[in-house]
């Protein structure tokens, strides 16, 4: 199974909509515009936020099986997805892409 590398790219707030139908939240969202994860397959990497690894592990489990292309043709890069997580107020944009194999793991 091939590991992942799951990039936040993208991070945006819509704060009309939080203002107007939002309680208050203190630490809403932890990630940070840059940060990477590296996920072994099924098991969420320590500090994603549990809410976008809901919506990202199915592309996550995918990929780490080696498929890819998703929806025939959507990324240029067919082992890759950019998913974002379903926060409606704070969405965040990640990145996820097939790593390959190590050398030293190959040999392993």
């Amino acid at each position: 199974m091939k590991k992942c590398r799951i990039t936040v790219m993208r991070m945006a707030e819509y704060s009309d909509l939080s203002d107007r139908y939002e309680n208050p939240i203190e630490h809403a969202c932890e990630m940070r515009l840059g940060q990477v994860f590296i996920a072994n397959g099924w098991e969420r990497p320590e500090g994603m936020c549990l809410s976008a690894w809901e919506s990202m592990s199915p592309f996550v489990m995918t990929l780490a099986h080696g498929g890819g292309n998703f929806y025939n043709g959507w990324m240029k890069n067919p082992k890759s997805a950019m998913i974002s997580c379903n926060d409606g107020f704070r969405p965040v944009s990640f990145l996820i892409e097939a790593m390959e194999e190590d050398a030293e793991e190959t040999r392993n």
